[in-house]
């Protein structure tokens, strides 16, 4: 479901029958799908599947070798770069810092470039939790730091799009929370989020629709919600007061679960709904390392 006070508009993102041909291999096969404005969109799947690919093109960074592609209205590969560049921000696995500089005045510069008044540092350093990190120099940071140095950069200018890569793979469970808020906060204002991940946790607790990509096909695209309806088996796991566990349909379940209400011997009722990643290793036999 969408956060509340998101209105969904046009498409801002369009793909139809993207091919990516890299020498003689297919990394993309004729991919097709739509992002809503205000969406928060999961492009998921393993290593290898084309996530990064499908970034790199949306972001003008790659060219692509047949299809049709348009972000904002326009193709990335004909847009003025400029321009197109100040309306996204990117977080990919080459999204570099300058390793000499401080946190603070890493971010300076591109406050500078973006024309960004140099008051809204402190505000983005406080979204990734480095304020108290603002004068080490990067080239002492830990991975971990880097990447959040790195998506502060990348949120610095308040784009209308934001193309994540990985966003939390480095970090660890409390800084993953703090981005994941900060992420809710920014689409809340409005901000468009197409997220790459491996991260099906993520992916359940983020994202409005998800895609999964296998070998550069798309297999599935839908909420996860409809996705877990869809690909369940209905059923639900009821346990007693003794501890006893018993698997039952949903249509079989109700008349057990009547029959332990009376008895007073009802403890627990548990829907047996699969995960995104359960779901994706049904639909591609794989898993998502």
């Amino acid at each position: 479901m969408l956060r509340e006070g998101v209105i969904v508009m046009q498409s801002i993102i369009e793909v139809e029958g993207l091919e990516k041909l890299y020498k003689k291999k297919r990394a993309l096969k004729n991919i097709s799908f739509q992002v809503k404005q205000g969406e928060i969109f999961g492009f998921l799947g393993p290593s290898g599947s084309g996530k990064t690919t499908t970034v790199k093109i949306l972001t003008s960074q790659l060219l692509y070798t047949s299809g049709r592609v348009k972000v904002l209205g326009s193709d990335p590969a004909r847009s003025r770069h400029s321009e197109f560049l100040g309306k996204i921000g990117v977080l990919t696995d080459n999204s570099g810092t300058y390793e000499r500089l401080s946190v603070y005045d890493n971010l300076a510069l591109f406050c500078r470039l973006y024309g960004v008044a140099d008051r809204r540092i402190e505000t983005v350093l406080d979204a990734v939790n480095l304020n108290d990190d603002k004068h080490t120099l990067v080239g002492r940071l830990s991975k971990g730091m880097k990447q959040r140095v790195t998506l502060a950069r990348t949120i610095l200018h308040e784009p209308d799009i934001l193309f994540l890569d990985e966003p939390t793979s480095a970090l660890d469970p409390v800084n993953s929370g703090r981005i994941q808020q900060t992420l809710r906060e920014m689409n809340s204002r409005g901000t468009t989020i197409f997220l790459t991940t491996h991260n099906m946790q993520e992916a359940e607790e983020l994202c409005d629709r998800v895609a999964f990509l296998n070998h550069g096909e798309i297999s599935a695209l839908d909420t996860p919600q409809a996705l877990r309806l869809q690909y369940g088996d209905r059923s639900i796991t009821v346990t007693t007061q003794q501890g006893k566990q018993v698997v039952q349909q949903n249509d079989a379940g109700a008349n057990l679960i009547r029959e332990l209400i009376q008895r007073g011997d009802l403890l627990a009722i548990h829907s047996n709904e699969p995960t995104l990643g359960d779901i994706f290793v049904k639909l591609t036999g794989r898993g998502l390392e």
